[in-house]
């Protein structure tokens, strides 16, 4: 059986989560299946290619929901789970089928899609998930945003970071679908240390001062909301962490930036902030608005690149409707 498993690309989570379904996959459902790895990311127009569901079966983890009868396995917990109500409409009417409900699953109290899986292949499908205990641990906090404190979130000292970074950074099509296996094969430690993937970290790491050198000459930060645009430095990513390293008191970060296939507006908000989560803004549903989507606590909006009229105006809105938010919350 050929298994083909579709996950967010350029996402610690997306990695993980494709890693772990297929190590389950592998020994709970399908002993001797063939995977292959197809990242899939946020971009302006259709998400999904209906001639690439080519596989035996197929999985989709960590990304939006397909109505595609092609798609036999789904994991995700975005808020912004469903491309529309129909999409959502077809999830709920599979639910009646036992048969689609055990193979399709939902929940956004998830910290992390990794631990979503983990979870349901343990309880659902008899997985020894402890094993893999560490990597649902640094999946839970990359994606959740559970550092101890932003110099632990930038500064790279921990293995999962510089993963994160390679796995954010590196364009080489074929990088993470060759790092995906290792990732509940070794320890992340040992993942890092192999030859193809420590060779990159020099030149990752550099490009990581480099970014964060250009956000703190663009950003600034006014009533609780960070912005910046550095869409004349085109970047493939950066770490979404560095603009409250450099601005510690903000609540919100509004950052404008391009890559080689979308203009992208991160909208993210600070894990460290004082402010109580019951007065915080739900940055999914404004996302959502311009075609976005994400969690309650960090989102984005993707652009055409030849849009960035469209994305900047975008932006300076969301940037007025969180700073007039939080001068009115008493900021």
């Amino acid at each position: 059986m050929k298994v083909r498993v579709f996950y967010h690309d350029k996402c610690f989570d997306g990695a993980c989560s494709a890693s772990l379904f297929a190590r389950f996959h592998r020994e709970r459902i399908a002993p001797g299946a063939e995977y292959e790895f197809h990242g899939l990311v946020h971009r302006a127009g259709a998400l999904f290619d209906e001639k690439e569901f080519v596989g035996d079966e197929n999985a989709i983890v960590d990304f939006k929901y397909s109505p595609s009868p092609a798609v036999a396995w789904w994991f995700d917990h975005h808020l912004s789970a469903f491309l529309t109500p129909e999409d959502h409409r077809h999830f709920l009417a599979g639910q009646r089928d036992p048969k689609i409900r055990e193979r399709k699953f939902y929940d956004p109290d998830y910290v992390s899609c990794t631990g979503l899986i983990a979870h349901i292949a343990a309880t659902h499908f008899g997985f020894d998930a402890a094993p893999v205990a560490e990597l649902v641990r640094w999946a839970d906090i990359v994606d959740g945003a559970r550092y101890e404190s932003p110099e632990s979130a930038v500064e790279m000292a921990q293995p999962a970071m510089k993963l994160t970074l390679a796995i954010e950074s590196v364009q080489d099509a074929a990088f993470v679908p060759r790092l995906i296996p290792l990732l509940t094969e070794m320890s992340l430690g040992e993942v890092l240390d192999q030859p193809f993937v420590r060779d990159q970290l020099p030149e990752l790491l550099e490009r990581h001062r480099e970014a964060m050198e250009l956000i703190r000459e663009r950003s600034s930060c006014e009533q609780g909301t960070i912005y910046f645009d550095i869409t004349d430095h085109p970047l493939e990513g950066y770490n979404k962490f560095i603009p409250y390293y450099l601005h510690p008191q903000a609540t919100y970060s509004i950052g404008l930036s391009r890559s080689s296939f979308r203009t992208k507006i991160a909208v993210g908000s600070n894990p460290w902030t004082k402010v109580p989560a019951d007065r915080m803004v739900n940055l999914a549903q404004i996302c959502e608005r311009y075609g976005g989507g994400g969690h309650a606590r960090v989102g984005a909006i993707s652009f055409p690149r030849e849009k960035d009229d469209l994305a900047r105006q975008a932006a300076a809105e969301i940037v007025a409707e969180l700073r007039a938010h939080d001068s009115s919350s008493g900021r």
